[in-house]
C-alpha cells in the first residue's frame, strides 16, 4: 500500500516514470540497489534525476550524480560532495534528515511547493526521493528527481523572497 499511495500522490508524469522504474527494479525486494537501475530506461528523465550514496566510514551522504537541470538550478554539481559541502548549513541538515528518513525508514518522500529556495532559486515544483539498498534490505543511498519551473520574476533576475519558503513533505512507508 505504501508505494501505491506514493505513486498515486505524484502529479508529474516524469516523477511517476522514475517511481515506476524504481518499483520494477526492486522486484520482490524492499528496495532496489543502484546497480539494479537501468540508465537507458531512465534516459528521458536523467536531467531531473539526482542521487546520494551513504558512506558508512564518513557517516554521511556523498553525491553520486545530478542531471543537467539539477546542476543548472544549483550552478554546481553535487558529485563527490557531502551535504555540508554542497548546501548552506541549515539546508544541509534538512536535506540530510530527509535522505536519512527515506533510507532508514525505508519510505518514499514526495515534496511539493517552493523548491530550490536553498539554491537561491524560487519556483514551484515537485520532488521524489526513494531509498536504495545494494542488498535489497539495508539502505545505502537515495535516488531522487525534481521537476520545477522558476518563478517569472526569478527568471528575469529580479530578487524574489518567499515568505516563508515552503515545501510540503509527505512520507510513505515502503
Amino acid at each position: 500500500m505504501g508505494f501505491e499511495a506514493l505513486f498515486a500522490s505524484l502529479q508529474a508524469a516524469a516523477l511517476r516514470d522514475v517511481a515506476d522504474h524504481w518499483n520494477r527494479c526492486r522486484g520482490a525486494r524492499r528496495m532496489p540497489g543502484w546497480q539494479d537501475l537501468d540508465p537507458a530506461e531512465l534516459k528521458p528523465h536523467l536531467p531531473i534525476v539526482w542521487s546520494w550514496r551513504f558512506d558508512p566510514e564518513l557517516g554521511d551522504f556523498v553525491g553520486r550524480l545530478a542531471g543537467e537541470q539539477i546542476n543548472a538550478a544549483f550552478g554546481k554539481s553535487l558529485r563527490g560532495k557531502t551535504p555540508n559541502q554542497f548546501f548552506a548549513p541549515e539546508h544541509a541538515r534538512e536535506m540530510r534528515w530527509r535522505m536519512e528518513k527515506v533510507m532508514i525508514g525505508p519510505c518514499g518522500m514526495r515534496g511539493s511547493g517552493h523548491v530550490f529556495v536553498h539554491a537561491g532559486g524560487a519556483g514551484e515544483g515537485e520532488r521524489l526521493i526513494l531509498p536504495l539498498a545494494g542488498d535489497g534490505v539495508t539502505g545505502d543511498g537515495v535516488l531522487g528527481a525534481t521537476v520545477y519551473r522558476l518563478d517569472p520574476d526569478r527568471a528575469t533576475g529580479r530578487r524574489v523572497e518567499w515568505d516563508p519558503p515552503s515545501e510540503q513533505l509527505e512520507f510513505f512507508p515502503l
